[in-house]
């Protein structure tokens, strides 16, 4: 069974709040089940990989779909495929900026173990 929860204290909340799926009750509005975000985390590890991933579902899911309606004085839009895939890129880059290790991390006291003999 599908599971919807909102807390931006774990990862699944924040990919939420990344992409705007915050609207969970009743929960035929999110987009996203938890399950389903957790699956996205799994693929990259990070929280902005997954956020991409998730958008990058979203542009997919609304490819074909209207952009928009106006019925009289009434006149709603919604994100396109377009969008979606340009704040997938977004987040993509974001996540590859971040650095995996800094130099300060890195322990060279006892040498790095490569010899010129093991060449």
């Amino acid at each position: 069974m599908a599971t919807y929860t909102y807390d931006i204290t774990t990862q699944i909340g924040q990919v939420r709040r990344l992409i705007n799926d915050t609207d969970i009750i009743p929960t035929t509005d999110a987009a996203f089940s938890d399950e389903e975000i957790q699956f996205f985390l799994n693929l990259g590890g990070s929280v902005l990989s997954a956020a991409s991933k998730a958008c990058e579902g979203m542009a997919a899911k609304s490819s074909g779909e209207l952009a928009g309606e106006k019925i009289g004085d009434y006149s709603y839009t919604k994100k396109t495929a377009a969008q979606w895939t340009n704040l997938a890129k977004e987040y993509a880059t974001q996540d590859a900026m971040i650095p995996v290790f800094t130099w300060a991390e890195i322990d060279l006291t006892n040498g790095s173990g490569i010899t010129a003999e093991g060449d």
